[in-house]
Parts: C-alpha cells; sequence; structure tokens
C-alpha cells in the first residue's frame, strides 16, 4: 500500500449527500444514510479525491497534502 499522502473530509453540516462522490470514486466515499464519508480519511495520492472534491455540489469535501495546506476544493 502507498504511504499516508492526503487527508480527506466531508464536513456533514454542509453535505447533501448527492451521491456524486462515490459517483466518482466508489472505493474512497460512501453514503451512510443523510451524509456522505470517506471510507478512510487518510489516503494514498488519488486525483480521484480531487475530482470528487471539485465536483460535489455542496462544496462539503476537503481534501488535504501532508503539510494540511487544503488542495481540493480549488479556490
Amino acid at each position: 500500500m502507498s504511504a499516508v499522502a492526503w487527508t480527506v473530509d466531508i464536513d456533514p453540516a454542509l453535505c447533501i449527500a448527492s451521491g456524486s462522490c462515490p459517483g466518482v470514486a466508489p472505493d474512497l466515499f460512501v453514503l451512510d444514510g443523510p451524509h456522505a464519508r470517506p471510507v478512510r480519511e487518510e489516503i494514498a495520492e488519488d486525483e480521484r479525491a480531487l475530482d470528487a472534491a471539485e465536483v460535489c455540489p455542496a462544496m462539503a469535501i476537503t481534501v488535504r497534502d501532508a503539510s494540511g495546506q487544503v488542495i481540493a476544493p480549488r479556490p
């Protein structure tokens, strides 16, 4: 397994469970009741996590690099 490089967070106050994140990356995100959640909060670098953050209609997903800098969604 690759080293942990990114952290993924979904803000439950913003998440509307649209299903877009598991649609983009079903092994990284799941719908869990009224919200989505990451399967793991710490992941190896995976472009699909960035894509999921970008397509989230509620902008509820945040991806950070190893230094803690937000890398998605992009401003």
